[in-house]
């Protein structure tokens, strides 16, 4: 629950699996030691922080969460990682006017504030940035 908060998408998608996994072990439609191996697996992608291909330009936590919640569009991913590593400020969380500015350079981008606050809240719970 806590890490849901670095990239929305990606967890909902794992917990989403969780469940199905769940259930079909309570509907008996899969055999115990399928169950184990289907929760490792899931336990694996969560702890690698990944699940599938991604393009080889997308290499850090931040960058792999833009993508993961920007439609898998690794320009944008890219470009909003590039542009936020730019313009932003030291010690800019939780200081109003340092956060603006982040949130300008992503409109400035995205031009749209809805969107924009989505991305200020993933950006504002990875580390890298």
């Amino acid at each position: 629950i806590k890490e849901r908060l670095t990239d929305p998408v990606f967890y909902d998608k794992m917990s989403k699996l969780l469940d199905e996994i769940i259930a079909a072990r309570k509907a008996k439609a899969i055999e115990y030691e399928l169950y184990l191996k289907e929760i490792a697996k899931l336990i694996g992608t969560v702890n690698a922080g990944q699940e599938g291909d991604r393009p080889s330009n997308i290499k850090t936590e931040g960058q792999r969460a833009l993508y993961n919640n920007l439609g898998k569009d690794a320009d944008l991913a890219m470009r909003i990682d590039e542009k936020i590593k730019q313009v932003r400020p030291a010690d800019w969380r939780g200081v109003q006017a340092r956060e603006q500015e982040i949130k300008a350079a992503i409109y400035g981008i995205v031009r749209d504030e809805k969107q924009t606050e989505a991305i200020f809240a993933i950006i504002f719970h990875q580390r890298e940035y």
